[in-house]
């Protein structure tokens, strides 16, 4: 007898409410990102984002309301075209190290997911402006994710 798995199910949308969707977990990372591509969309110090698998997203409502730019040879991001909400960035090169996945605003879901936010990536360009005083790995170089020296 196979015992069914239990699914957890995170709900999100954007701020108006016109984009809903549902990811499923485990999350593939939980990470702050320092990019200028993160940074100045969003108006932050930076952006948390998380990810899954595209087989554990769903768009529940608004696919209409998603805009999408792309905004580098690596990705393109989705917001609402109603409130102007940045919910995700597919990645979409070839050569990429890293599995299949969408990422997500962690701020654009409604309940916790299975990770807390566990380094810093893209450090190496922060805004100056930005003051960071956790002890979660700080990381950059040309992917982002290779140990900083003095970090």
């Amino acid at each position: 007898m196979v015992e069914a798995v239990e699914r957890k199910i995170v709900p999100g949308g954007c701020f108006c409410g016109a984009v809903q969707f549902e990811i499923e977990l485990p999350t593939l990372f939980c990470a702050h990102c320092h990019c200028s591509m993160c940074r100045r969309p969003h108006g932050a110090a930076f952006v948390t984002w998380t990810a899954v698998p595209p087989q554990q997203f769903r768009i529940t409502a608004g696919q209409e309301h998603l805009k999408t730019f792309a905004s580098s040879t690596l990705g393109r991001r989705q917001f609402c075209n109603v409130c102007g909400t940045q919910l995700f960035c597919w990645h979409e090169h070839e050569d990429a190290t890293d599995p299949d996945m969408i990422d997500i605003t962690l701020a654009s879901l409604h309940q916790p997911i299975d990770r807390a936010p566990d380094m810093h990536v893209f450090y190496d360009s922060k805004a100056a402006w930005s003051v960071v005083e956790d002890d979660l790995p700080k990381l950059g170089g040309p992917t982002g994710t290779e140990p900083l020296a003095n970090s």
